[in-house]
């Protein structure tokens, strides 16, 4: 028999009960008559009611099972954000610092041309003061030796 059938069986069972006097709406009837009928109801109940069935009394913990994947999901997103921050945050320090010795690099290398120049400049001057010392020097020993030797014509013409 098939659901149909077993509910119409079940109404003719309660139609075919005894009045209880004084309540028209109330009768007597086969409870194991009834529990039978039942029975066959609920073993002729597509498998996909009863699965259904299951689902509704599991609905709870079904719930519960997405609520705690979804918390975790969440975290694990949160946590993911602030290991992405914490990087961003990495390469910004580093590129800051990467900026920091760039600038010190460069005034450094600035400084250590003007020391540079000024050196070279200090012993350029030094030796263009030595040689103009050393072209005086040899213009007087010339000029000395020119004399020596005029005076010695000279004492020879006499």
């Amino acid at each position: 028999m098939n659901v149909e059938e077993l509910l119409d069986l079940m109404e003719e069972t309660l139609e075919a009960g005894t009045a209880v006097p004084f309540a028209a709406a109330k009768r007597v009837v086969d409870v194991d008559r009834m529990r039978d009928i039942i029975d066959e109801v609920r073993n002729n109940l597509p498998d996909e009611v009863r699965e259904s069935k299951k689902i509704v009394n599991d609905r709870e913990q079904i719930l519960k099972n997405a609520h705690v994947e979804s918390e975790n999901i969440i975290q694990q997103a949160e946590e993911r954000a602030r290991a992405l921050v914490s990087e961003q945050e990495i390469v910004k320090r580093s590129q800051q610092r990467a900026v920091e010795i760039l600038t010190a690099a460069q005034t450094q290398a600035k400084e250590l041309s003007r020391n540079a120049t000024v050196y070279c400049e200090g012993i350029l001057k030094n030796s263009e003061e030595v040689l103009a010392r050393s072209v005086a020097d040899i213009k007087n020993t010339r000029m000395n030796l020119r004399s020596a030797a005029s005076r010695s014509m000279r004492g020879q013409k006499k």
